[in-house]
């Protein structure tokens, strides 16, 4: 058989990352040859085998041809005449539309190697516009590379403008928008997955909730940033530095969706927003299925961020029943993912990148006193009831106060 290597392996070798994953096209070969020599196929959509012994994927040389709207809308050739350079053209980008022969050659007919060498995401062909999940894929691949200073090439960023304008995003599937999402949130820059979004148009249509933040202003002495849009990117950014929990990071990033609500007449203030911003989550969440951990995460979030930064301010009862609503007298909890991502809210405003969050220390002392109660007299007491609940309530609040009170005086 003649076999390349091809794509995002080809790509990162020549870019001197680990390889996790090899994709192979195969030439010349037909699905019956594949089979007979021990192959077993597993594309629904166009001929993709795995390897008898490596498991690795092994597709046949393809090319395709547009049919409707959206990534399912291509009618797929695959024949023994289809060439190499007939399957690469049909790829994204120029850095993932080189292929690699077995002897270390590198096929490059579309001048991937030179994009590489100078940082740009650029377009294969103008069939790049047949498939929205590409302007996905583009944001990732900021989200992954920007960092080792990839740029967008202007024509890739105007092609994928014009998909935006002519509707091609509406197409996009919430399962492939949340897997590319997914992704991009366990990237080492995750806010240039948006800012990428944001410059093309897309972000107004796959995320209109944050969308919407940009422009937003907040009071200058807490946000010198104003924009409650840059504002929640940056929140991202502290978040990608402080934890690898996509959780974490997605609950940042959406902490203040609220924000969007404010009364004009009352702005650059927010009264409420904690919990205003509590049904856009739940529809975000509920359009792009995403799951119920982020979910439950960025609730905790965003409805209690304003009382971790005020935990030296908050009465006993309070913070002990801040800490009931965020489960945190449970012994399994997400109290310190809570305290990430509020810490990320913290730090996510112009000059104040690197200051302490002595708050987040606060809430472990105070919840770590609460759960230390001796409660066995009052379980095993006389008490019925709610009037159990309201009596260790008690217990703890007191445990709270010796917390803060200890706390305060080291």
């Amino acid at each position: 058989m003649e076999i390349y290597l091809v794509g995002g392996a080809v790509r990162d070798k020549l870019l001197g990352l680990p390889v996790t994953e090899q994709d192979w096209v195969v030439l010349g070969e037909t699905p019956d040859s594949l089979l007979k020599q021990g192959f077993r196929p597993v594309g629904k959509d166009f001929p993709v085998f795995l390897h008898p012994q490596t498991q690795e994927e092994y597709a046949l040389a393809r090319t395709e041809r547009k049919t409707t709207h959206g990534y399912k809308g291509f009618s797929i050739y695959s024949a023994p005449d289809v060439t190499l350079e007939e399957d690469l053209i049909r790829r994204d980008l120029t850095i993932n539309a080189m292929a690699m022969a077995p002897d270390g050659r590198v096929i490059d007919p579309y001048h991937g190697q030179r994009d590489l060498q100078q940082r740009i995401f650029r377009h294969v062909s103008p069939a790049f516009a047949e498939d929205p999940v590409r302007i996905l894929r583009v944001a990732r691949f900021a989200a992954r590379y920007g960092a080792m200073g990839f740029t967008l090439a202007e024509e890739t960023l105007g092609l994928m403008q014009a998909m935006v304008g002519a509707g091609e995003v509406d197409y996009l599937v919430s399962e492939r928008v949340w897997a590319e999402l997914a992704k991009a949130l366990n990237e080492k820059t995750p806010a240039a997955f948006f800012t990428t979004l944001k410059a093309c148009g897309a972000l107004a249509k796959i995320f209109p909730e944050l969308d919407n933040l940009f422009g937003v202003p907040q009071p200058a002495q807490y946000h010198p940033e104003i924009d409650t849009g840059i504002h929640s990117l940056m929140c991202l950014e502290q978040a990608a530095a402080l934890s690898a929990s996509p959780e974490v990071r997605f609950a940042a990033l959406v902490h203040d969706l609220g924000k969007a609500l404010s009364p004009k007449d009352n702005l650059p203030h927010h009264y409420g927003h904690e919990t205003s911003g509590l049904p856009l989550l739940e529809a975000m969440c509920g359009r792009l299925r995403i799951p119920n951990s982020f979910k439950a995460l960025a609730q905790h979030v965003m409805q209690y961020h304003t009382h971790c930064h005020k935990a030296a301010d908050l009465r006993p009862s309070t913070l002990t029943d801040t800490l009931a609503a965020l489960g945190a007298f449970k012994p399994a909890n997400t109290l310190e993912s809570f305290l990430l991502a509020c810490e990320a809210d913290a730090r996510g405003r112009t000059g104040f990148e690197n200051r302490p969050y002595p708050q987040a220390g606060l809430f472990r002392a105070a919840a770590k006193a609460a759960v230390s109660i001796d409660i066995s007299t009052i379980v095993n007491g006389k008490l019925q009831g709610a009037k159990i609940g309201e009596a260790i309530r008690q217990l703890r609040i007191l445990a709270v106060t010796d917390a803060i009170n200890t706390y305060k005086s080291l």
